[in-house]
């Protein structure tokens, strides 16, 4: 089964996507996302130079062996940028092999460990009312689970938050990076009310989370864990900055609230430190930005061990392709905890074809061999790249912090 082809598929219907397709002699494609919210054309640019040319007339059933051969072959390895084109291409080779076997992924995989996945939904407000409007609706929908972000006073833009009421939150909002305004203190004395409201209104069943987006020290961070504890959060998402791992030990001992994170993770080194102390309770990286299933299977292989589950990172800048694998490993995985989902955009779901389902604030899997998900490249063809940068934060004297 040797590979014949491969190219790319860049495409900006709704956010930005860089699609992998593979094809192999046997005429079975397989595709993955390469997608890395602003930093797309680096991935575009590694994958054509790099990684391409090195796929072409190798055995697309050799998973391990090519993995192995473009994560040793980087050399300076383990950054986003190689890490997230070895995940397209190990994505795209599990729908290969998945296609080829006649079989859905999970079942490649090792078969189902649960019949639907538990997702969560993005839930936000220019206020705590606003917001308890938006938990309201999802409800509605059928989630059990909400993450749920509300304006602070005195701050003018706030993660999470939409600029305009009604409209759907996009945080890479300008071509250059955008400059916004923080206070740790404003947030921190504001956002337990958000909580303590949503607690008054839904009641005790409701599952809540929370994404503070890496904006706090680690004491400030275990003051908000330790405060929002009669809330029972499901968790509290990037308290801090990650970089230092031994950050979580301070939170960890002022606070019995669930703590997730990875994210902007790309490596099984990334969380070395943080499962072996028991310091968190979720683990975040998406596919597309952790080596592929071949890779992210042995981080949730190494959280099980100390009693961590999966909650994979979902949102709009990562396409249906990512999210239809999330799907598989989801269903399959031993140790799962909750998938992001934020819905994309109709045209989005037009240039994407699917087989996952959503239903009553749960994903059901589909049953096409591969991972489900197929690609209109015509249609495509009608969305040009548009450039899209993620803002930055200065604190209020000018400072610049962490967004």
């Amino acid at each position: 089964m040797k590979i014949q082809d491969a190219y790319l598929i860049v495409t900006s219907p709704g956010r930005n996507f860089v699609t992998l397709k593979i094809v192999t002699e046997s005429g079975i494609h397989g595709i993955g996302d390469a997608t890395l919210n602003g930093r797309e054309m680096a991935v575009v640019a590694y994958l054509e130079e790099h990684v391409i040319p090195a796929l072409i007339g190798r055995d697309a059933s050799r998973i391990e062996d090519i993995w192995h051969y473009l994560y040793r072959g980087a050399y300076w390895r383990r950054g986003p940028v190689t890490m997230s084109a070895i995940s397209a291409v190990d994505v795209a080779l599990w729908d290969i092999k998945a296609k080829a076997a006649g079989m859905p992924l999970y079942q490649l995989l090792g078969g189902k460990s649960r019949e639907r996945v538990m997702t969560y939904a993005h839930c936000t407000g220019k206020d705590i009312d606003a917001c308890l409007e938006e938990v309201d609706k999802h409800v509605k929908l059928g989630y059990r689970a909400v993450r749920v972000q509300a304006g602070v006073p005195g701050i003018p833009t706030i993660y999470g938050v939409a600029k305009r009421e009604g409209e759907r939150y996009e945080p890479a909002d300008s071509a250059i990076p955008a400059e916004h305004v923080w206070s740790t203190e404003k947030y921190l004395n504001h956002v337990p009310k958000l909580f303590a409201a949503v607690r008054e209104r839904f009641g005790d069943d409701l599952h809540v989370l929370h994404d503070v987006h890496h904006r706090l020290t680690p004491i400030e961070a275990a003051r908000l864990g330790k405060e929002v504890e009669p809330y029972h959060l499901f968790w509290l998402e990037d308290c801090v900055p990650a970089e230092n791992q031994e950050s979580f030990r301070l939170i960890r001992q002022h606070t019995t609230t669930p703590l997730a994170v990875g994210e902007v993770f790309n490596s099984i080194h990334d969380y070395r430190e943080l499962l072996e102390n028991q310091w968190i309770d979720y683990i975040r990286t998406p596919l597309s930005h952790g080596g592929g299933i071949t890779h992210v299977r042995r981080i949730a292989d190494l959280a099980a061990l100390y009693h961590v589950r999966t909650g994979f990172h979902g949102p709009t800048d990562l396409s249906p392709v990512c999210l239809g694998a999330a799907i598989h490993f989801d269903t399959w995985v031993p140790n799962f905890g909750i998938q992001e989902h934020m819905p994309h955009e109709e045209i989005t779901e037009q240039v994407f074809h699917h087989d996952y389902r959503f239903e009553d604030g749960h994903f059901l899997v589909g049953e096409t061999p591969g991972h489900g998900v197929d690609i209109d490249e015509e249609l495509a063809k009608k969305y040009p790249y548009k450039r899209a940068s993620l803002p930055v934060n200065r604190l209020e004297d000018g400072t610049l912090w962490h967004w």
